[in-house]
């Protein structure tokens, strides 16, 4: 199998080819006729941009057997459903049968993925195909996408700036056009974040909704795989076909929402944000017990994971990792078993809230993407902050969203919708109105 460094390819720029068309469009050209599998694999290949650093993997030979086989099948009337023939970038910590599957880490030079991942062998029955794997904060362990052996991963709107992590590429593969959606792993915000800094979508599920069967883990108790795509209606489109989907909780009453009220955040961000929320009465969660609680069970199962592996070859993380391991490996026991027992207090609070509204909406971040390599703003050290307003929501276990809500200074601010499992369709309609120009109905 021939497969290359997405380096050694030349890309078509930041615009590529997808940037604009939907899974649906593409889906009515590949039944009409009008696009093939195997042109749309052709395309996606051609608007890989190698200074964005999106992918660090690509398998053209794999793809290209996947594309003439969904040409195929199509051709004969199977219809595998709306991913079948399209594109899909995979994050390089879910394994891919025969495709290195490197962590962002030396640690994992050379390694090779002996069978696909849960999410992959999903996405295989689905028709889609798999262009390579994209880069990834190492091991999944940090918000800026900045932090890799691979080096860091570029936002297309100004590549002097973090995308966002942990899912860097496949945020940037989306935002640049390389590729219509893409696969990537949530533990405290690792969708939302690059989503939010890109400019696109990023949908995390309610917990275990879609399997992490394959998926190196950061905290088994967080971990979420997730999916992002330019609109609300691909995350949509993609979820549906990878998830175990709850069974409806019946009609809604119509989307009443509460703006929870943000914390160390720059006033431009949430002025952008709450403007599209006008109506929407102030609620309180704790976000910052909520953060504090994550951290405490995070590091904690993050060090059970890498114990060994720090003890053995320290040398082979890059330094901000190991240090962040380091300090984790000094969370005290007592720690993790208090924070549990706190969240399960905090869900039940939460609950009530979705109780009254449907739901739940505040800024996916704090601040607009920093540069690369910075470790401090002025509204905090940068580690905590990338996931104050995120993290809550995996402590919880519960659906959110993040989609484009405007820009300041130019680079793009996201707008995050949290609702309760079951509710999801709610979510993706919340989302619809605000991407359409329409306003959410008040709460109470």
């Amino acid at each position: 199998m021939l497969r290359r460094r997405a380096e050694h390819l030349i890309g078509g720029g930041m615009a590529g080819f997808f940037a604009g068309r939907t899974i649906a469009d593409l889906g009515a050209g590949l039944r009409s006729g009008t696009e093939t599998a195997a042109g749309l694999l052709a395309r996606a290949l051609e608007s890989v941009d190698p200074s964005l650093n999106a992918f660090v993997t690509l398998d053209p030979e794999g793809a290209e057997a996947a594309a003439r086989r969904a040409d195929g099948e199509l051709a004969s009337g199977a219809d595998r459903g709306p991913l079948h023939g399209v594109p899909v970038a995979v994050k390089d910590i879910i394994d891919v049968a025969g495709l290195p599957t490197g962590m962002g880490s030396a640690h994992f030079a050379g390694n090779v993925a002996e069978r696909d991942a849960a999410v992959v062998t999903r996405l295989r029955a689905a028709g889609a195909v798999i262009v390579g794997k994209t880069g990834t904060h190492e091991f999944a362990y940090g918000g800026g996408g900045d932090v890799s052996a691979d080096g860091p991963c570029r936002n297309p709107h100004d590549p002097t700036r973090m995308s966002g992590g942990s899912s860097s590429g496949s945020a940037v593969a989306v935002a640049a056009g390389m590729v219509p959606f893409a696969i990537g792993t949530d533990t405290g915000g690792s969708v939302r974040i690059p989503a939010a800094f890109c400019g696109i979508s990023g949908f995390k599920p309610h917990f275990g909704a879609i399997p992490t069967g394959g998926v190196f883990p950061l905290s088994t108790s967080f971990d979420h795989v997730g999916v992002l795509a330019a609109t609300p209606a691909d995350c949509r489109t993609a979820y549906r076909a990878l998830a175990d989907l709850p069974a409806p909780r019946g009609a809604s009453s119509g989307g009443r929402a509460a703006w929870i009220e943000p914390y160390a955040i720059d006033p431009e961000v949430e002025r952008t944000v709450r403007a599209l929320f006008p109506d929407a009465p102030s609620e309180t969660v704790d976000l910052r017990a909520l953060r504090r609680i994550f951290a405490a069970i995070q590091d904690s199962e993050a060090y059970e994971v890498h114990a060994e592996r720090v003890a053995r070859a320290p040398g082979l993380y890059q330094p901000p990792t190991l240090e962040r391991l380091e300090r984790a490996g000094r969370t005290p026991g007592w720690s993790y078993v208090r924070a549990s027992r706190e969240r399960e207090d905090i869900r039940a609070e939460v609950a009530g809230l979705l109780d009254r509204y449907d739901l739940l909406v505040l800024p996916t971040m704090p601040l607009t993407a920093p540069p690369i390599g910075a470790t401090d703003s002025a509204f905090g050290p940068l580690t905590p902050l990338l996931i104050a307003l995120t993290c809550a929501w995996n402590v919880l276990g519960l659906p959110a969203l993040s989609v484009p809500a405007g820009t300041v200074g130019g680079l793009p601010v996201g707008a995050q919708l949290v609702t309760r499992a079951g509710s999801e369709d709610l979510l993706f309609e919340a989302a619809g109105r605000l991407a359409s120009g329409g306003v959410l109905p008040a709460g109470g």
